[in-house]
């Protein structure tokens, strides 16, 4: 059927012509925008107050901008909950409940002089009114984590405590709704708290439960990011049972998904992409729809409402993120950007409004209806929004450009990946896709090009080989392109594997090797062989061998064995460097056994590493190895190893393959041989490579060699 122009009234309701205007806006804004630097959220708000039922009602904001932009709002606070460093919120969770009862307490505090005192509301509808400035939602974190900083002990805080908050505000909200129906009770509080600590149990304890068999037992790529999609919406649900917020759930839900979805894998990035292209877009455009100008022009009371409300919400805000910068101590553009990201007031706000203003609670004289929030409280909140997301977006994407800045002018010129080149070793098909995952796990973040995978075709079976290295290493290309990094492929003919390896290494100046073992045989004799023999007597590079039953970020904890005096290498740094990727990027614990002067040296690189670690003091390497032979399921081992003439060699490492065979076969462990050839060029690069994540190294290696 053709679409006639003639034919087509406003609102549009062909599905065809909405979904397209939708598209080119979400298309259109940021380009434009970038240009002038505006942050490109507050263009998609003010575009859907443009074509909204307020504006030139080119579109209605009907069901399906409703359903999606929902699922925006959501993908939001999952995210969040997502990219939360679990390590860094564990330490910082006092900072961040301190953070939550400021920004919480000081917006209420003025919200409710506001308006009982200025606005003379009744005390329940006062009350109501002030938590609407407790809650904040997070409407810039995706801006502020394309930049690189959502780490940052800023943005920690005000993640951790906007959870905290707007549970807070929405718990408010539940007791004055129940208040005004007159339910409150003890029943009632008993029901409430009941529900709650049971959502918050299910959602923390049963989701990850559910969602690691999946990912152990489910491949598909969609099935698993359709699984996520699946996670988020059943914790939003889960929550409403529980008489809180959707987005709570969501945020829970990001929570309990932590661990299990590593920041560097392809799935991380299909999430954050395909919400970041549409999911978000739409919600910010369903939020602009919502904007009336002509309820400001016509009402001055409207204009009195919404200036108590911005005063109290934006000032609050500001209140509260200047008592946090000065209590913990922080810098003056941490103080700002947490400021500029606790200032927007969108989902919470919105929710609690609108659930007020469909309460009536009497009628009056004229047969009006009384609301527990009238009309110029809804219009109010509006402008609220608008304004709110406006210094939101420009307040935070300053501060955090700047702190973004100062991070890079910080870092030594070789903190980069400059120096860092991993080689995949990949020679068959069934260990392909878990090779790559350690490769993405392990490397430093901002390696985006300098991974290679290398497959070596037999000269006496050409035909055949050059088939299957070419299926190979397109599968590893396409694997490592979902997680937005370049792999370069590499096919080398040559009869001796070992040698061909060997022979790429030196061309392409490789600092780490990985060989995967086949689940089946572990440590075959041939390999200990080739292992000794051949990959080894590179001296001056990292190898990892590396055995995987289960997807890597399926593993809970690892039990790091380190022996006596592995400091003493010069490629030990740069080979913890690689165990710290796996715990910061997978989530996993780290179980450290070592002697009391390695124990000592990590706890001092810990203050500056984002991980959870457990210290184990071991006299001797029989103790480690009895600590390594009692791991349980979903628990893998790393072993720092060392070969003969090395300072950290023990005669005991030769039985570490067939203990590993032998006692290991369904558990993950990676044996990592740091490189040991002492070549001033190469461990001055190295050590320069590894000065960023190991701030106070000057000092450690000073002691070790006092």
């Amino acid at each position: 059927m053709f679409l006639s122009i003639q034919h087509v009234t406003l609102p549009i309701e062909d599905p065809l012509l909405k979904f397209l205007i939708e598209l080119i806006i979400i298309l259109c804004i940021p380009l434009l925008l970038n240009k002038i630097k505006v942050p490109h959220l507050l263009g998609l708000i003010i575009a859907g107050a443009v074509i909204g039922p307020n504006g030139f009602n080119v579109l209605a904001r009907d069901s399906s901008v409703v359903v999606i932009g929902t699922t925006g709002l959501l993908y939001i606070m999952f995210l969040a909950g997502l990219e939360i460093d679990m390590g860094d919120f564990k330490k910082n969770k006092w900072k961040s409940i301190t953070f939550s009862i400021y920004t919480f307490i000081v917006p209420f505090v003025l919200g409710l002089i506001g308006g009982y005192y200025v606005l003379h509301f009744s005390v329940l509808t006062s009350v109501l009114f002030a938590s609407l400035f407790s809650s904040h939602t997070l409407i810039v974190y995706p801006m502020i984590s394309k930049l690189g900083i959502a780490k940052k002990l800023a943005v920690n805080i005000t993640v951790g405590g906007t959870m905290i908050t707007d549970v807070l505000s929405l718990v408010v909200l539940a007791v004055v709704v129940g208040m005004s129906q007159g339910e409150v009770g003890t029943s009632f509080w008993v029901q409430l708290s009941v529900s709650m600590l049971l959502f918050a149990l299910i959602v923390l304890l049963v989701f990850p439960i559910i969602a690691r068999w999946f990912f152990k037992n489910v491949e598909d790529k969609i099935s698993q990011y359709i699984f996520v999609i699946v996670m988020i919406y059943l914790a939003a649900l889960l929550a409403e049972l529980a008489g809180i917020e959707a987005i709570i759930g969501a945020f829970f839900a990001g929570l309990a998904l932590n661990r299990l979805i590593p920041h560097t894998s392809s799935l991380m990035n299909r999430v954050e992409f395909v919400g970041n292209a549409i999911f978000i877009p739409f919600f910010l455009i369903s939020v602009g729809m919502l904007i009336d100008f002509n309820a400001f022009i016509q009402s001055w009371e409207t204009l009195g409402v919404a200036s108590v409300m911005l005063i109290a919400s934006i000032g609050g805000k500001y209140a509260a993120a200047i008592l946090t910068k000065k209590t913990f101590s922080l810098t003056k553009d941490e103080g700002i950007l947490i400021f500029g990201m606790s200032s927007a007031s969108a989902a919470a706000t919105l929710a609690a409004v609108m659930v007020g203003y469909n309460i009536i609670l009497f009628e009056n004289e004229a047969g009006e209806p009384v609301r527990l929030l009238n009309e110029h409280v809804l219009n109010g909140s509006i402008l609220l929004i608008l304004v709110s997301c406006t210094i939101s977006s420009f307040v935070s994407m300053a501060s955090a450009q700047r702190i973004a800045d100062a991070d890079k002018e910080e870092t030594v010129a070789g903190t980069s990946h400059e120096n860092e080149k991993i080689l995949l070793a990949l020679n068959h098909e069934n260990i392909v896709e878990k090779i790559v995952n350690l490769g993405l796990l392990i490397k430093t973040q901002t390696n985006k090009d300098s991974l290679f995978a290398v497959n070596i075709i037999n000269e006496a079976k050409s035909e055949s080989s050059s088939k299957n290295a070419e299926k190979l290493l397109g599968e590893a290309v396409n694997m490592a392109a979902g997680a937005d990094v370049k792999l370069n492929p590499i096919t080398r003919y040559d009869n001796d594997v070992v040698l061909g390896i060997s022979n790429v290494v030196k061309e392409q100046n490789i600092t780490d090797l990985i060989i995967g073992l086949e689940e089946e045989k572990g440590f075959s004799s041939s390999f200990t062989f080739n292992l000794y023999n051949g990959y080894l007597r590179n001296k001056e590079i990292n190898v990892i061998i590396y055995h995987a039953v289960q997807p890597v970020a399926t593993i809970k904890k690892y039990a790091v064995l380190i022996p006596a005096n592995a400091e003493r290498e010069p490629g030990f740094f740069h080979s913890l460097l690689r165990v710290w990727n796996i715990g910061k990027n997978s989530g996993a614990k780290m179980s450290f056994y070592a002697n009391d002067k390695t124990t000592e040296i990590l706890k001092s690189i810990i203050k500056k590493a984002n991980i959870e670690a457990i210290f184990n003091t071991v006299t001797t390497w029989q103790e480690a190895q009895e600590a390594a032979c009692n791991l349980e399921q979903d628990e893998g081992l790393i072993i720092l190893m060392a070969d003969r003439g090395m300072p950290s060699y023990l005669s005991q490492m030769q039985n570490v393959p067939e203990i590993l065979n032998k006692n290991l076969k369904n558990n993950n462990y990676i044996l990592i041989y740091p490189f040991s050839k002492i070549d001033k060029t190469v461990t001055e690069k190295r050590a320069v490579s590894n000065l960023d994540d190991f701030a106070d190294i000057g000092k450690i290696i000073g002691r070790i060699f006092k």
